[in-house]
């Protein structure tokens, strides 16, 4: 019986014949020439459909397996993150570099935590974002790491996902700078690995309580 493959970023289709790949987009910030690109190769490999991801990646959809290779050899881009015990996605919204709501820059941030964490391997699956105002269009209220700007600096928000049992994040610290922000996050990944963590960040943060994951990452954490 057919199944995903990992090594190849393909996920098995409900036809259980047919595969989809999406090419790993940082931030959804994409040029005329890329998206030519995977216009062209859906087309060449008759490809089912292109979707726009909740991850803000393109899936090329309804691809047969013996054409992988090729697939990603025309596209010469690495594979999304989409399957796998690994940081899954980085949800960036435009932030001060386009959206007038903006408070702080995400974009340039986003990227950073997406050069540092995207596809890092992980004891379980592990979802981040970053908005740049309240309204937070990353969803970082859903994602087991984010970060959401204000006038006055960084919240730093844990433990929210999606799915069967979801979960609103937790606000961990607020009013932090860049540079504490990304040493925060670290700290955070650094302590669910070294934990060994086998489910989502939230699930433990339920199990422990919120006031000692708190005081526990906190109390450990210098900036």
């Amino acid at each position: 019986m057919k199944k995903d493959i990992l090594t190849k970023g393909a996920i098995l289709q409900r036809d259980k014949e047919t595969y989809a790949v999406a090419p790993h987009i940082p931030g959804g910030l994409t040029n005329p020439d890329q998206l030519r690109k995977i216009a062209d190769v859906a087309e060449k490999y008759n490809a089912q459909a292109l979707k726009i991801t909740s991850a803000q990646r393109i899936a090329i959809v309804g691809l047969e397996e013996d054409k992988l290779d090729q697939i990603w050899e025309e596209l010469d881009e690495p594979a999304g993150a989409a399957i796998g015990m690994c940081v899954r996605s980085v949800k960036i919204c435009p932030g001060t570099t386009f959206c007038k709501r903006g408070q702080l820059d995400s974009v340039t941030l986003g990227l950073e935590f997406d050069k540092r964490y995207h596809g890092k391997e992980l004891p379980w699956k592990f979802k981040m974002g970053v908005s740049g105002c309240a309204n937070d269009c990353a969803e970082v209220c859903i994602k087991d790491l984010g970060l959401i700007a204000t006038p006055k600096g960084w919240k730093v928000m844990v433990g929210g996902n999606g799915g069967a049992a979801a979960r609103l994040s937790h606000l961990l610290v607020d009013q932090l700078n860049d540079e504490q922000a990304l040493a925060l996050a670290d700290h955070i990944v650094d302590w669910f690995i070294k934990n060994n963590r086998k489910g989502r960040l939230g699930k433990f943060v339920q199990e422990m309580g919120f006031d000692a994951f708190k005081e526990e990452i906190m109390g450990s954490f210098t900036a």
